[in-house]
């Protein structure tokens, strides 16, 4: 305001960055081009935002993901039109599916040359539709302010997701009165947190009335933070549970009822736990076909009942029994207060043979196979010397499931991967989004050599930006797991999935070049050493080299497309499911 009361008179450029400051935003990953630069001359003098310069826009958008799931605050990138908004876009998609609060800032051509094919311009908004769970196209500058917060608002509430904000030039450089809203109106809005009572009491009675009950934990538990409530519910029930990939570490894996993550390289227990229950209790999940493996024949004798945050979820893939709309937590918090007390079955014997399975299919870890260096053994040995307080960050392919498997998921949170759109690239601007949103922990990236030569650019954003992340890159020099499937589905014909270069690029070397430190271990002697160098190394980024066999598989395995009921837990070898004992 100005003395006399009036609105203060602001560019368009310094209201975005006004706004960002009053909704709270303490970081910005982003690379300035034309039509976004009006607005990188007031950040570049903003005291509460900082902005971090990277060096591809997509290592922009992953690194608000891993802020945002580390901080818990809403990720912020920011890019010019045209190019640098598009190479947002998988990012965008990535946040998207695994529902994490982003806010993308991109420039626009001028108002007056939108949709005449002008220099830089792309119409990201049409592009992004699909995936963002809304968007804005702001062609005045008296409309930053209100376009920006509830930006924030729809990212931040209800199912989180990406919400993109497209500023057209003339927007940033005109002037207009700054206007804060005192409050966000947005008619249509309004996300059901509480769940209804009644749907509360009957998903109490099915409980009651079953025999072989599974709590099918996703990643809307890890959203909502409804850890607490979680161990509770387990505690109360004496239900056995399992949890997704999005889930890992909702729960510990050392607790007796924890019977691992289910899906098509889930563990035994798991997968057998849903394709035997009669009951699953399904919270924050959304039957994703990774989990379900052949839809018709995904727990054929199992009633369900279905917690989630977005309506649209329920009933979409699997008709629920028992639908209930509503924050995750709020959820278990009120069934917990319905069956606290109540008169439960005995699940002992239920338990006891899912428990016999989990004990019969244990997962053995071997320093080497075939006389080299194991991939399993390096990400167990990594998860051990790192220990639970770490935040772990991974790639897509055999590394994230060994992952997934293999380390300890003791602590909830810990755990930043890319699961619905399974994005390569994923794993370094990740990590450091996380370092910068938990600067006081450690954050390991495990990524692959395929995944590793997309984005590692951003190892020098780290080197300059003082984010000392730590990435273990699993060579196999190979994309493993197309190989995998080229294994076993067509033929051994290994066709484009050979990375195989007589080191070239060499890790070390390329990671030296970036400012970090470059470490290789090529024997079972060497892990420990340059984990234990690396936990070590502070002031710079680490990069440590696994040279390991390209042939290790990822088991348990489902075939995509077939049934739970035929998982291998390797080649040719199918589990011997024990006798019913119910």
């Amino acid at each position: 305001m100005t003395d006399d009361g009036s609105p203060t008179l602001l560019t368009g450029a310094e209201a975005l960055v006004e706004s960002l400051e009053r909704v709270g935003v303490e970081v910005v990953f982003g690379i300035p081009g034309g039509a976004i630069l009006p607005a990188y001359d007031p950040l570049g003098q903003s005291k509460l935002v900082r902005h971090i310069l990277v060096r591809h826009e997509q290592g922009a958008a992953h690194a608000a993901e891993g802020y945002a799931m580390t901080s818990g605050k809403v990720g912020v990138c920011m890019a010019t039109s045209g190019p640098g908004a598009t190479n947002l876009v998988t990012g965008i998609a990535d946040a998207y599916m695994d529902s994490v609060p982003m806010v993308a800032i991109t420039g626009q051509v001028a108002s007056t040359a939108i949709g005449t094919d002008a220099f830089q311009e792309a119409d990201i908004r049409g592009i992004t539709f699909p995936i963002t769970k809304h968007s804005f196209l702001v062609t005045r500058a008296e409309d930053i302010p209100a376009a920006i917060k509830a930006a924030f608002h729809i990212a931040s509430t209800g199912r989180p997701g990406p919400v993109l904000v497209d500023l057209a030039k003339d927007a940033l450089t005109s002037k207009a009165p700054f206007r804060w809203p005192d409050a966000v109106d947005l008619p249509g809005y309004h996300p059901t947190t509480k769940p209804h009572t009644k749907q509360i009491r009957e998903a109490a009675k099915l409980i009651a009335e079953s025999s072989r009950p599974v709590f099918y934990v996703g990643g809307g538990v890890v959203k909502a933070s409804a850890f607490d409530e979680l161990a509770e519910l387990v505690k109360i029930t004496g239900i056995p549970l399992v949890t997704t990939l999005m889930a890992r570490g909702a729960f510990p894996d050392s607790h007796e009822l924890h019977m691992g993550m289910p899906g098509m390289h889930g563990t035994v227990s798991a997968v057998g736990a849903l394709q035997k229950a009669d009951l699953l209790i399904a919270l924050g999940t959304r039957f994703d076909d990774r989990v379900t493996g052949k839809l018709s024949t995904f727990a054929p004798t199992a009633r369900v009942i279905h917690a989630d945050i977005d309506p649209a979820e329920i009933s979409k893939n699997r008709v629920a029994d028992v639908p209930i709309v509503g924050d995750v937590r709020d959820v278990i918090a009120e069934l917990n207060g319905v069956l606290r007390g109540a008169d439960l079955p005995d699940y002992s014997a239920w338990v006891r043979y899912l428990t016999n399975l989990k004990d019969k299919y244990r997962d053995d870890v071997e320093p080497t196979h075939d006389g080299q260096l194991s991939p399993r053994y390096v990400i167990k040995r990594l998860g051990q010397l790192a220990g639970p307080d770490a935040y772990f960050a991974s790639g897509v392919g055999q590394h994230q499931m060994w992952a997934a498997h293999l380390l300890p998921f003791e602590k909830p949170g810990r755990w930043l991967n890319s699961g619905g759109a399974g994005t390569m690239g994923y794993c370094v601007p990740a990590a450091m989004g996380a370092k910068v949103g938990r600067p006081e922990s450690v954050v390991w990236g495990i990524d692959g050599d395929g995944c590793f030569q997309m984005t590692n650019q951003e190892l020098v954003t780290c080197t300059l930006n003082d984010i000392p992340i730590k990435i273990a890159i699993i060579n196999n020099e190979s994309l493993g797991m197309v190989r995998q499937w080229q294994t076993l589905f067509y033929g051994q014909r290994y066709s484009n999935t050979n990375l195989e270069s007589m080191r070239v690029p060499n890790f070390p070397m390329l990671a030296e070049a970036m400012g970090a430190l470059g470490l290789r271990a090529e024997t079972p002697e060497e892990v420990d050493a340059v984990i234990k160098q690396a936990m070590e190394t502070n002031d710079r980024p680490v990069v440590v080299e696994f040279v390991c066999h390209k042939d290790a598989m990822v088991w348990p395995m489902v075939a995509a497309g077939t049934s739970n009921d035929d998982i291998k837990i390797a080649r040719d070898m199918a589990p011997d499911w024990e006798d019913e004992v119910l």
